[in-house]
């Protein structure tokens, strides 16, 4: 099939990680230039110059002001990246809740080497200002702020966010904001406010648990879209279901999905929100990683694009700052009267306190310096993590390369079980996501999730490398 214009780019950025992936483009060298470039490949100077950008932003190509690009350094790149996943036409309920449940209780457990959790570590997060700006305004303030709010939320933090949305392009009042339980409950409010027991949510093949554990609590079907690693879900596959199948809304993640990582191109998005919009399928956007990005912007949610305004957002502060503040936040557009009567259903209204500390803490500009601190910490996370996998799984593994969050996916070769893995990791000692909790139809049983979202220290190192050599034995069998 012929690649449209407008995504050259992507083959031509794929071109070049294949060249780096098999050692014709070696660690610190530098590409041809811009022009050159453009001229070997017949394409235009445009064309190419989008490509080098988005490797740059990935992490994988570095720019050198009057010198050119260059691969990134320390980028070995041993295993390959894990597979697209494949079209699977059926629409499927969602029975998952025991192993998520199973799951959740062993990722709570401190004895366990921590790599199945994806909240990341106080140590790591070292959100002690904000602790203190919490503390200080109940020791101040107490009384003031022992009530309840409205069920938009604090006014102040929402003015905060709609600030920080005006950053990306995101042209939001704060009025338009509705403050909620973390992202959980704002993807629970769009669900619900959107759909009804029975009807069908295309999602991404793989996703994340939570989601699915949602839908099936909400008695909602499932239909799974074959996903890229590195940009996302198929358009044109999406476009064949929808002329084919009744779709009732669609949930996505702007950038950094869990667990996969990937990240759609910006053209790619715009050609997603046309294509919804012409079908008339409402998209629900989950954008928790949004802000844990490693290249030089932060990526547009889809809310912020062309044809974007009919998007429901949702985010939260949890994977990024403070997890235990459990504060998100929903803008829903047409559907914003649905969500809030919702809202006003389920939980009435959030904690005061925890939205004054944040809204005090993002106006005095510590969340940009801490955003900065934390990403650096992440991106070296993942790629300590990566070298661990690389010296001590089998050599077939396959890794995905994330320009941003804090979860690397894995994929062996069958008949490797993640299933069998995770029952004797545990009594090793080691948590890790098997990967069948990642789809509504258990798929991915050669696949798992590993969580750099802790503290990386000798014991979750050694952590990682004993459970490439337990995968290593259950191969060897």
């Amino acid at each position: 099939m012929d690649i449209p214009a407008q995504h050259r780019y992507l083959q031509l950025a794929d071109l070049i990680v294949s060249m780096i992936d098999n050692g014709a483009l070696s660690s610190g060298k530098r590409l041809p230039s811009v022009r050159s470039f453009s001229e070997q490949h017949s394409v235009s100077v445009f064309t190419t110059l989008r490509a080098y950008r988005l490797l740059e932003d990935r992490g994988i190509l570095m720019s050198r002001p009057q010198s050119g690009f260059y691969v990134a350094a320390g980028r070995r790149n041993l295993l390959a990246l894990p597979s697209a996943s494949r079209l699977r036409t059926k629409v499927s309920t969602v029975s998952i809740s025991g192993a998520v449940a199973a799951l959740l209780e062993h990722a709570s457990n401190a004895s366990l080497v921590p790599l199945g959790c994806t909240v990341p570590a106080a140590g790591l997060l070292q959100s002690k200002r904000l602790d203190m700006t919490l503390a200080r305004a109940a020791r101040q303030h107490g009384d003031r702020y022992n009530i309840y709010c409205p069920p938009q939320g604090d006014a102040v933090l929402r003015q905060e966010i709609a600030k920080r949305a005006m950053r990306i392009g995101q042209a939001l009042s704060p009025d338009d904001v509705i403050v909620t339980a973390g992202c959980t409950e704002a993807l629970m409010l769009a669900l619900t406010a959107i759909a009804k027991p029975g009807d069908t949510i295309a999602v991404e093949s793989p996703t994340y648990f939570g989601l699915l554990h949602t839908l099936e609590m909400l008695g909602m079907k499932v239909i799974e879209l074959p996903t890229n690693p590195s940009t996302g879900i198929e358009v044109d596959v999406l476009s064949r279901l929808l002329d084919s199948q009744k779709i009732t809304a669609c949930v996505l993640s702007s950038s950094f999905s869990n667990p996969l990582g990937s990240a759609m191109p910006e053209a790619r998005k715009v050609e997603a929100l046309a294509l919804l919009n012409r079908h008339e399928v409402p998209l629900i956007e989950d954008d928790v990683y949004g802000d844990i990005h490693f290249g030089r912007e932060r990526p547009k949610p889809f809310a912020a694009l062309e044809g974007g305004e009919n998007t429901i957002y949702c985010s939260s502060f949890s994977k990024c700052l403070a997890p235990g503040y459990r504060v998100g936040w929903i803008t829903a557009g047409p559907y914003a009267q649905k969500v809030l009567e919702r809202k006003l259903a389920f939980s009435l209204c959030g904690p005061v306190l925890p939205q004054v500390a944040l809204a005090e803490f993002l106006a005095s500009g510590a969340y940009d310096t801490h955003l900065r601190r934390i990403r650096h910490a992440f991106e070296e996370n993942l790629q300590r993590m990566t070298r661990a996998i690389e010296d001590s799984f089998p050599t077939a593994t396959k890794v995905s390369r994330p320009a941003g969050g804090f979860v690397l996916w894995l994929e062996l070769p069958r008949p490797f079980d993640s299933r069998e893995l995770f029952d004797e990791a545990i009594e090793h000692g080691i948590c890790f996501a098997p990967g069948d909790v990642f789809s509504a139809n258990r798929y991915f049983r050669n696949c798992l999730r590993l969580s750099a979202a802790s503290d990386w220290n000798d014991r979750v190192a050694d952590g990682v490398r004993r459970l490439g050599r337990l995968a290593s034995t259950q191969l060897a069998r």
